[in-house]
């Protein structure tokens, strides 16, 4: 069965969430407890749409606004900046991703990390997962 997309449904879902440009961090606070609060479940087709709108408004606020969009840098050193930043743990991380030797051998620099772990932290971290691909 294909799910189809209804305006009306989707009119409401904007309606009660007011998605509009990021202008500072309760806004994005905001928009990022909606995102997780959709992430990990079952979209429909308008809940689907928001998600992806609202990733799209904190990717703009957040590469205009936090400065190691434009740093390049090594995936280890970026999980310990955001780990540091987001006074999340490692232990959080490996919860999230259901292991802790994939974690600790990226860590270590002995595993690379595969565009399926970048969207997982990117999703954790609330960033774009092309951030840890080399």
């Amino acid at each position: 069965m294909t799910l189809t997309f209804n305006q009306d449904k989707y009119k409401d879902l904007l309606t009660t969430y007011v998605p509009k440009l990021i202008k500072n961090e309760a806004e994005n606070e905001k928009a990022l407890s909606v995102v997780e609060s959709l992430m990990h479940r079952e979209r429909t087709p308008e809940e689907n749409e928001l998600y992806q709108l609202l990733i799209t408004l904190i990717e703009k606020f957040e590469q205009e606004n936090y400065h190691f969009y434009d740093t390049p840098t090594n995936p280890k050193s970026l999980l310990s900046f955001l780990f540091e930043q987001s006074n999340k743990s490692k232990e959080d991380l490996q919860a999230f991703l259901g292991t802790d030797t994939v974690l600790d051998d990226i860590l270590e620099g002995t595993h690379n990390i595969t565009p399926e772990h970048a969207q997982k932290l990117g999703a954790f971290f609330h960033v774009e997962p092309s951030l840890f691909l080399e």
